[in-house]
């Protein structure tokens, strides 16, 4: 049953992690909506790039701060939206006591924020918490398969840790807490060195150089583009009632990693040969969502296939490395596509 929604329009809205990826899209489509937004960023993995454009918005605030140590905001806000941690393998990697603590401490400040303000508050967690799933596709009551002391289990068990700190205050009446379980994401913005998937092949085609998969490339994933996360995170924080569960949040189409490098290959025909490389630890084998709770709950489903968004992504890195792929019978650079709208519906 479809959940109503509040009408979140005019509120003040902080955003930790605002100047990253993910974050930054969620800024432009909060301030496009006629909220205002605080953004929240330490820089450790976000851009400034990415939120220049909206230095100069009547309507937008940035503060370079990080949530481990956060200090008190002086002004009152609505709602919290926690981006804030590192979200590839190599980044989360470099530092793993940050990252636990990012999402251990960093979460825990951000919810007593919420709770001073009588904030609502939406946590960023991740397909991560459940592993490497013994369960496919999965589901938001699938309690994981993840290896508490290995290299990934800094982010892994990080997030698990912050999902428990979120539902503990929810039990406890404190804070309007609610939990995305967001699954592999991509599109304009992403770095062209994150170390993940889509990232490293596509900059590695427009570059001309050897496509590293890792493995066989018969790991499975599914690729969200951001638009229509960015619409999935803002329906679960509007939604009423709170849906007091974690809800999964991505793109139910599943794709092998060779099917992926064949379709940047075939977009992109200045790529080179296709090299491997051993797998990493704990990488997992298999990744689907099952979003029936997100349909059913907030009336959300992904709109944009993985070939369009994926040329939207080429393009955009096009753009930003100065580069274009070799394309037959002509030496013009494509212009960037135009990104598909963010709504905050459906």
């Amino acid at each position: 049953m479809l959940q109503k929604t509040r009408n979140g329009k005019g509120k003040t809205v902080l955003v930790a992690g605002g100047a990253g990826f993910v974050g930054s899209h969620l800024c432009d489509a909060l301030l496009a909506r006629g909220d205002r937004v605080i953004c929240v960023d330490s820089y450790i993995t976000g851009s400034e790039d990415n939120v220049r454009p909206l230095a100069n918005h009547p309507h937008f605030r940035l503060i370079e701060m990080d949530i481990c140590v956060l200090e008190s905001i002086d002004e009152p806000v609505n709602q919290i939206y926690n981006l804030a941690c590192a979200a590839s393998p190599p980044q989360y990697q470099a530092d793993p006591v940050h990252t636990m603590m990012t999402c251990v401490a960093g979460t825990g400040n951000l919810l007593t924020l919420a709770e001073r303000n009588g904030a609502s508050f939406l946590q960023a967690s991740t397909s991560e918490v459940y592993g490497d799933p013994v369960e496919h596709p999965q589901r938001e009551d699938y309690r994981g398969n993840v290896n508490c002391t290995g290299p990934r289990a800094c982010y892994d068990e990080g997030k698990r840790a912050a999902e428990a700190l979120c539902f503990d205050m929810l039990r406890a009446g404190k804070v309007d807490a609610r939990v995305a379980r967001i699954f592999n994401t991509y599109g304009p913005r992403m770095q062209p060195h994150d170390g993940r998937i889509i990232s490293n092949l596509l900059v590695q085609a427009i570059s001309g150089e050897p496509l590293t998969i890792y493995g066989t490339g018969e790991q499975t994933r599914s690729f969200c583009f951001v638009s229509d996360l960015v619409a999935g995170l803002m329906a679960l924080m509007d939604v009423d009632p709170n849906p007091e569960g974690p809800v999964n949040l991505g793109n139910p189409g599943e794709f092998t990693i060779n099917e992926l490098a064949a379709m940047v290959l075939d977009m992109v025909p200045a790529g080179g040969r296709i090299v491997h490389r051993p797998l990493p630890q704990d990488d997992p084998q298999r990744r689907r969502p099952d979003i029936a709770r997100a349909r059913e709950l907030l009336g959300w489903q992904p709109k944009i296939p993985l070939s369009e968004g994926l040329r939207h992504t080429a393009d955009w890195f096009v753009a930003t490395l100065g580069e274009h792929p070799a394309a037959p019978h002509s030496s013009k650079a494509r212009r960037p596509s135009p990104v598909p709208e963010i709504h905050a519906g459906a």
